[in-house]
This record gives structure tokens, sequence and C-alpha cells, in this order.
């Protein structure tokens, strides 16, 4: 995959090594020069390359409206999971903070489940013709800012294989 690949330079490619064939350089981020690799200074006009480490490559909208307001080689981070567990106030979209837990009536009782009013798991009272459960509630508090650069809240990881993406510099 060296010199003379069919690839064009820049395209990230997973590789399953720690270090990538001659020519190629990691998607680690890393700064480079004009001079060093000038093809690569077309592909990559911020004269840095992507990090993609631990990163899942997702296809550009393109106008497609699937997830607008992306632009090329713009990071996202991880979005909170909705449960049937009731998040109070929409609080984990719109604070920096929320409760979350299932709904109950009678916070000592060991009965199933009723229809009514119902208590929030912080303990005010919420009527709302939905289900809600008379045994004791459960609860949670999420902070979506606790700290910056992590996964905030409940995410949601798929199966995966750890790969280097590497990309062709010259």
């Amino acid at each position: 995959m060296g010199e003379g690949s069919a690839l064009p330079v820049g395209v990230p490619v997973p590789w399953p090594t720690a270090t990538p064939p001659a020519g190629w350089l990691k998607c680690d981020g890393r700064a480079f020069t004009k001079e060093q690799y000038p093809v690569l200074a077309r592909v990559y006009p911020t004269l840095r390359l992507p990090d993609l480490r631990g990163e899942f490559i997702r296809g550009w909208d393109d106008g497609r409206k699937v997830d607008t307001g992306r632009k090329l080689l713009s990071a996202q981070g991880a979005t909170l999971l909705r449960t049937a567990m009731l998040d109070y106030y929409n609080q984990d979209t719109t604070g920096t903070s929320g409760i979350v837990g299932m709904g109950f009536n009678n916070e000592d009782s060991i009965t199933d489940l009723r229809e009514g009013s119902f208590k929030m798991p912080d303990g005010t009272t919420f009527s709302d013709p939905v289900v809600a459960m008379s045994d004791n509630g459960m609860q949670a508090t999420i902070l979506t800012s606790i700290r910056s650069g992590y996964a905030k809240g409940i995410t949601v990881r798929p199966r995966s294989i750890a790969l280097n993406y590497i990309v062709r510099a010259v």
C-alpha cells in the first residue's frame, strides 16, 4: 500500500497495525506543512489531519436533511439516550442537568402500575394520563456539563473493532 497505490492522497483507510506503511500517516490530528506534503495540503487545507482515534466516520449530509448544519470534517459529540424512563421538562436537551426516572404513586407501596397522578423521582406530584409505577420510584440525575470532551448522560455505542485510520500522504 505504499507509493503507486490506487487510492488518492488523503483518503482515510482502516489499518490493522499500530504503524502505517511508508508514505502513509495516522489520522491522529497532527499538523503538517505544505512543503512536507503538497498534495495532502490540497485535501486538508487546514494543514491538520483529522483526529479519528476512537471515532466513527459518518457520511456527510450534503443537502439530504438527515444531519443538517454539518460541515465536512466537522466533529459531532455523543447524544443522550432517551428511554422509556421519564426525562422531566426535557432537561436533557435544554439544560445542564436533569432528573430521569420512573414516576411512582407511592414510594412505599409494593403494588404494580397505575394510571393517573404520580410523583416524579424528585418528589413533586405530576398529573398525566400516563402509566406510573406505584412501587418505589427509580431515579438518576444526569449532568450534561460535568466534563467537556467526555460522553454525557447515557450514550449508546455499537459493537466495534479497533483499527487505525491512516491516510496516504505522498
